[in-house]
C-alpha cells in the first residue's frame, strides 16, 4: 500500500516537471518566431519584448511551483495522515 502511495507521488512530480518542460519548449519556439516576425515586419518598432516578459514571467512561476514548491505536497500529504489518524479514518483510532 504504502509502494502505491510513494509510486503516486513520483508520478504526479515526474508530470509535473514533464509539464513544465512542455511549457518551457513551447514558450521558446513561441517566442522565437514572435521576434522573427518582429524584427522582419516592423524593425523600427519592437513590440516582441511585451509577450516575451509576461508569458516569461508565467513560465518562470510555473517552473518554481514545480521545482522550489513542489515539495509542499509531501507537508499536505503528512497533514492529511495525521487528520485521518487524528478522525479514524485511516484505520487507526488512537488520536494523535
Amino acid at each position: 500500500m504504502q509502494q502505491q502511495v510513494e509510486y503516486e507521488t513520483a508520478r504526479a512530480r515526474a508530470e509535473a516537471k514533464y509539464g513544465f518542460i512542455v511549457h518551457a519548449a513551447v514558450y521558446l519556439v513561441v517566442m522565437t518566431t514572435l521576434v522573427i516576425i518582429d524584427l522582419l515586419t516592423s524593425p523600427g518598432h519592437i513590440w516582441f519584448v511585451w509577450p516575451l516578459a509576461g508569458w516569461g514571467l508565467a513560465v518562470v512561476l510555473h517552473g518554481a511551483g514545480v521545482f522550489l514548491v513542489g515539495e509542499r505536497h509531501s507537508m499536505i500529504d503528512a497533514l492529511t495522515e495525521r487528520e485521518m489518524r487524528r478522525t479514524g479514518a485511516g484505520g487507526n483510532d488512537r488520536p494523535v
